[in-house]
């Protein structure tokens, strides 16, 4: 026996899946009309996908050993590279039914049987797999070659009427009245327009003419509104293309047309352009390193080269594709953003690739898209990449390879033109090292590979501080940040990156205010990262200027705090140098903190200030004191 060549275990479980639409249509909807036949007789009926991998098997396998029943394994290849000639490859390489006596096979292990093998199309005439029927026993040539056309033209048909009978018109037709509803009948689908959007290939060869999207009316003579309005299944005579008599029947759209499918190109509607949108040119005020990166993805954005993207949690990654895609042509089309690890590992196939309705259980009956057909013209962009599962990896390197999308429980590909972003905060070849990443995916997704700095080792910090605060700030804000606030954020190592600045900016404006922001402003959080940050450095080295003193204070402050909230720790006034708030106020024992609050005209801001205590300390306190 020759070595068998047959997929790992975890790709055979992506191929039925891939595939099980095909299979349960195969089983349960077409071989069950030919039970009788197959009953009477020794065989085997055989699927394979279209490279000729095992799908399933049905039928008597007694003639076989235990070395020959292998060949029916699910995922075994069939094709002629591997075997030679024999039925199931001969077929896909020839495009069409063909049969295999014995002694032609080219494996000696094959010679026990006979095999009669025929194609079968999707809706778009691509090969989508095949039927097989083989048996030890010298049946009729013609008969068996006769029955897998027949099965085979059955699954086609059978495929076209599930996807599109819900909303479309069917005509079955043939050229005698008693074949109209048979397996060899043509077969035309058209929409409420009357615009031909798929039939099969019996159809095209009974009117020798290509079919697609033509009008129904230029193909029969018989105008659309009385075909429309023929009675469902009511044998109708049909003169066609001027020369031929057909007969066909009608099967109206299942559902009530609500609206008819467009195959024409739809205009795209011109979208506001955002004032706040962040180009490639706001995202580097100098640094060497995001300067490098904006120049190289600018030259690979319009060529069929991945993008991956490296930098840690926070650095910027969504924010730079983001801007990418507006600068590419794909400007106009989405871009779809997936968090590989916000989806649970269940779901991932599912949302990536759509899935027809009752795909699985808990489906929605409606079926989905996908979110990579939806990025169809525009980006993809894979956020964390490494952690999708190795299965789905698998899928999806085969995407990538083919340009096409299968749904879960379809047979159906769909072309897809993407420019694919990837992006990791983790070392993705350690991982094909460790078996967590395929290594096939890793060179199909990292053509280009950007590195995005830390925000702590970045050059250009200054300008991004002030670039960052005037994005979030409102035109009634101060224009700038104090060049002591400046100089804090120089200090802190900001281990969240630019998505922990942003918080921290927010925050602090929405407490200051309209006023310029101030030590107190800042989230409590803020300082100790930045007590954190000093503790193995000298004090003197990480606080060189005048206001140098004020911020050791503060970490002082925040190193001797209670397990309460830091701010709760705030000293009064006379523990801060004398510039620090606008009012003195001797200490908080002889506060009287209503008669403060009116002074102050309710203003929380400016009553903050003269304490010297934040605003979530003061309204603390005024709750304990039940002023507010």
């Amino acid at each position: 026996m020759p070595d068998i060549e047959t997929l790992p275990q975890g790709e055979i479980e992506s191929l039925k899946e891939e595939h099980h639409y095909l299979v349960q249509t195969t089983g349960n909807e077409v071989l069950p009309y030919y039970e009788n036949i197959l009953s009477n007789s020794q065989c085997m009926i055989m699927l394979t996908d279209s490279r000729g991998q095992m799908l399933n098997s049905w039928g008597d396998q007694r003639f076989l050993n235990k070395e020959q029943k292998a060949f029916l394994n699910p995922g075994t290849y069939w094709g002629e590279a591997v075997n030679g000639t024999n039925a199931i490859g001969t077929a896909m390489e020839l495009g069409q039914a063909v049969q295999v006596q014995k002694d032609e096979h080219f494996l000696k292990s094959n010679r026990f049987m006979v095999g009669s093998a025929a194609p079968i199309f999707n809706v778009n005439h691509d090969l989508l797999g095949v039927l097989d029927v083989s048996s030890d026993t010298y049946l009729p040539h013609a008969y068996t070659l006769g029955l897998v056309k027949l099965m085979s033209q059955a699954v086609e048909n059978r495929l076209i009427v599930k996807r599109f009978a819900a909303e479309n018109f069917l005509l079955s037709f043939n050229t005698n009245v008693d074949n109209i509803d048979s397996q060899w009948a043509g077969l035309i689908v058209f929409n409420d327009d009357g615009t031909i959007i798929s039939a099969n290939c019996r159809a095209e060869l009974l009117l020798g003419q290509n079919l697609a999207l033509a009008h129904i009316s230029d193909i029969f003579d018989c105008p659309l509104r009385d075909l429309k309005n023929h009675p469902d299944l009511m044998p109708i005579k049909l003169p066609a293309l001027g020369r031929f008599q057909m007969h066909g029947a009608l099967r109206r759209p299942e559902k009530k047309i609500v609206q008819a499918l467009d195959f024409r190109q739809r205009h795209l509607k011109k979208r506001p352009v955002d004032s706040n949108l962040i180009t490639l040119e706001r995202l580097s005020f100098g640094d060497q390193l995001v300067d490098r990166a904006v120049t190289q993805a600018k030259k690979v954005i319009e060529k069929d080269i991945p993008i991956l993207i490296a930098g840690e949690t926070g650095v910027g990654k969504e924010v730079f594709v983001s801007a990418l895609h507006e600068f590419s042509s794909r400007r106009s089309y989405p871009l779809v953003a997936v968090n590989c690890a916000a989806i649970p590992a269940e779901l991932v196939e599912s949302e990536l690739f759509g899935y027809e309705k009752g795909a699985f259980t808990g489906a929605s009956n409606k079926g989905s898209i996908g979110l990579i057909r939806k990025a169809h013209r525009g980006t993809l962009f894979l956020d964390e990449i490494g952690e999708m599962p190795l299965k789905v990896q698998a899928r999806l390197l085969r995407v990538l390879q083919e340009r096409k999308v299968v749904p879960l429980g379809s047979t159906e590909a769909f072309p897809v033109d993407i420019k694919l972003i990837s992006a990791t905060n983790r070392s993705l070849r350690d991982d094909v090292e460790q078996g967590l990443f395929r290594q096939d995916l890793y060179y199909r997704v990292s053509g280009l590979n950007l590195e995005l700095p830390p925000l702590r080792k970045r050059q250009d910090r200054e300008a991004l501080f002030q670039e960052v605060y005037q994005l979030f700030s409102t035109p009634e804000q101060p224009s700038q940040l104090s060049a002591e606030i400046v100089n804090l954020f120089l200090q802190h190592p900001w281990p969240g990156n630019l998505r922990q600045l942003a918080s921290v900016l927010q925050i602090a404006l929405a407490m200051a205010e309209n006023e310029v922001i101030q030590l107190w402003d800042l989230p409590d959080d803020f300082l100790s990262d930045i007590h954190k940050s000093s503790v193995d450095r000298d004090s003197e080295t990480v606080f060189g200027d005048e206001s140098a003193q004020r911020m050791a204070e503060m970490g002082a402050l925040v190193r001797h705090a209670a397990p309460s909230p830091i701010r709760d720790a705030l000293p009064a006034r006379e523990s801060l140098p004398a510039e620090a708030a606008p009012e003195p106020i001797e200490t908080d024992a002889e506060v009287d903190l209503l008669l403060l609050f009116q002074q102050h005209k309710g203003n929380i801001s400016s009553l903050a200030k003269a304490l010297s205590i934040s605003r979530n300390t003061l309204y603390k306190r005024l709750k304990a004191e039940g002023i507010r």
